[in-house]
């Protein structure tokens, strides 16, 4: 078991404080700190005392790993555990499946596209299935709204210019039916949605004024349409489940469900890949027609989970075979500790308080690397509260 040194990625939607705070760095950081990265990705690697985690796996593949996930993920550590830290919405955007990443990724390398090239969508063949948990409240977009709700919603703020498009949904209210209003609205030309876009917010405005049942909808539209002006992924989000996450709450992003982060701290994990299709919100690379190649448009409700509860250790169930997220939390007295099993590799993080960890004292900020080899861990709070994050490969065959 080694504490670990890891990477801050410094994109500009991120916070100057919530990194910067957890780490016990200065406040507010010179620079926007979006992301918080712990584990193995190969383009920004955390590190031990003696070097990198990718070469300390590279050095010891069995035992960093243990048998079982060296031989099913070909020596690679399946997962990431990240901090996410969001002051401005991320990009509208999906992941694709296995079998998509792997075509698409095939597809691109005989193209020649090279893997760091802005416009290349697949840099690596994997999937890139997500569980987003929330630190504090946290808002997002994702996945299809149910389409009658949608068409409530669309009539509630309706123009001139709008109608026609709300009634192509309304008269195929289905899978169908949003395919065919998204992929429409995606590939208008411009000078239709620099029309439609203003007087869809105009109407927002009053709708927000009138404190209308889909105010938190026309809200978001309005701070949307202030930050993209002329974005078609204004109209698109439109379309999207408006979520607000309290602390402990998560939700399982899988492939091909279309999301947008707008604001909040959390905690993430998900494949270890970069493979993103975008459609919008953004000035980065989007590639309408892959996009629609990997979207789900099934649609209805997005799952809420604050996990499954055994004494302190809350643990978020997912189908995803490359990665398990549990909460240890202990903020009622109770110091009952919590065992994280050996033969598999492991990445503890505590977020509040401190914890004991072997013959460890973990303070807040701070996070350690538990080889597949290493015994088991008993892990305790070492004061009178504490919470933290313990990810592991998933452990579904």
């Amino acid at each position: 078991m080694e504490l670990l040194d890891n990477p801050v990625r410094p994109y500009a939607w991120g916070s100057r404080t919530a990194i910067a705070d957890l780490l016990g760095k200065p406040v507010p950081a010179p620079h926007p700190q979006a992301e918080l990265w712990l584990g193995a990705h190969p383009g920004d690697p955390s590190h031990v005392e003696s070097g990198s985690l990718l070469d300390v796996l590279a050095a010891d593949p069995e035992g960093q790993l243990g048998a079982s996930v060296l031989a099913r993920w070909n020596g690679r550590l399946p997962f990431l555990l990240k901090v996410l830290a969001a002051e401005e919405p991320l990009s509208l955007q999906a992941h694709p499946s296995a079998s998509q990443a792997a075509e698409g990724y095939a597809r691109e390398e005989a193209r020649g596209i090279p893997r760091d090239a802005g416009n290349r969508n697949y840099p690596d063949p994997t999937p890139k299935p997500e569980l987003l948990c929330a630190l504090t409240e946290f808002h997002a977009l994702a996945g299809f709204r149910d389409p009658h709700r949608t068409v409530s919603l669309l009539r509630a703020v309706s123009t001139p210019g709008l109608e026609p498009y709300v009634d192509l949904l309304a008269a195929e209210p289905n899978r169908e039916g949003l395919r065919a209003l998204f992929t429409t609205w995606i590939t208008l030309p411009q000078p239709k949605i620099d029309a439609l876009v203003p007087a869809l917010l105009d109407e927002c405005v009053v709708h927000v004024k009138e404190h209308g049942p889909f105010e938190l909808e026309c809200r978001t539209l309005l701070e949307l349409g202030e930050s993209y002006p002329g974005d078609a992924g204004v109209l698109a989000a439109a379309l999207l489940n408006r979520l607000v996450l309290q602390p402990g709450e998560a939700i399982f992003l899988p492939a091909g469900n279309l999301h947008a982060y707008l604001r909040g701290i959390g905690v993430e994990v998900l494949a270890n890949s970069d493979n993103v299709l975008r459609g919008g919100l953004t000035p980065k690379h989007v590639d309408v027609p892959e996009l629609l190649r990997v979207l789900d448009f099934g649609y209805g409700d997005m799952a809420v989970t604050t996990g499954s509860r055994d004494g302190a250790r809350y643990v978020y169930r997912t189908p995803a075979p490359e990665f398990e997220l549990s909460r240890l939390e202990w903020t009622d007295g109770s110091r009952e500790p919590v065992t994280l099993p050996a033969g598999t590799p492991r990445i503890l993080m505590t977020i509040d308080g401190a914890l004991s960890a072997g013959d460890l004292t973990l303070t807040r900020g701070q996070s350690v690397w538990i080889p597949a080899g290493d015994p088991d861990v008993r892990v305790g709070p070492a004061g009178a509260a504490a919470r933290a994050f313990a990810a592991t490969p998933g452990q579904l065959p």
